[in-house]
């Protein structure tokens, strides 16, 4: 009877710690997708689930490596570090390296009424509402306006949900969810945003996102892998 209280008591604070967030935490509390190009496997993207002081920490890191003909043609590495409080982002810390030797060191934490950030525009005040461009959360597909975590700086989208679908995912038939999302073009940026197409499984977790390549018009995959 006392075991049985104690996982009674441990389920009611686990509902009390993660169901303020609409988005999902996946029971091992990561998310792992393969990166995929033209059929090979070119990088990962993982997100990592933590809590610290009641605080919800969402970590997420990709590496990228393209090789044509053995000689390397694209990479790209991200980490980044979010904190969410009561369902709120509050602070990002990240890190963004280009393959033409752009970097970009990206803060933003709210304060006073504000998200103040710094990136590739320098030190902004923005909406204290804005969220991260973490695909993994949903509410993104319902947004007039994101954080890019990437480079630090507000970009305008629009999102079309595209009806459901059926996908596979290890081997798993899924019925997803499809949204196309584009969003605007800064002028510093390199190439056009790309248009970004996402499934998500009834319970809104990210299952497989994809758009082109800029390096050579191929498509993208990214699949979740656990």
């Amino acid at each position: 009877m006392k075991h049985t209280f104690s996982i009674i008591l441990f389920l009611f604070f686990l509902l009390i710690n993660f169901s303020v967030h609409s988005f999902p935490i996946p029971k091992n509390k990561k998310a792992a997708f393969d990166v995929i190009r033209k059929n090979k496997i070119i990088g990962e993207h993982e997100i990592l689930f933590s809590e610290n002081n009641g605080n919800l920490i969402i970590e997420t890191n990709i590496d990228i490596e393209v090789k044509i003909l053995f000689i390397k043609a694209y990479e790209f590495f991200h980490k980044s570090k979010e904190i969410w409080q009561d369902g709120s982002f509050i602070k990002i810390d990240g890190y963004s390296d280009f393959e033409d030797e752009r970097e970009y060191f990206i803060k933003g934490e709210v304060k006073d009424g504000f998200l103040f950030a710094s990136g590739m525009d320098g030190e902004l005040e923005l909406d204290k509402n804005l969220i991260p461009s973490n695909f993994w959360n949903i509410d993104v597909m319902y947004q007039d306006y994101i954080f890019d975590t990437q480079k630090g700086i507000v970009r305008k989208l629009d999102v079309k949900e595209a009806g459901k679908e059926l996908i596979t995912i290890n081997k798993k038939k899924i019925n997803c969810t499809k949204f196309i999302l584009n969003a605007t073009r800064h002028p510093k940026d390199k190439d056009l945003f790309p248009e970004y197409t996402l499934w998500y499984s009834k319970n809104k977790e990210l299952m497989k996102f994809q758009f082109k390549s800029t390096l050579d018009d191929k498509i993208i995959k990214i699949i979740r892998t656990e």
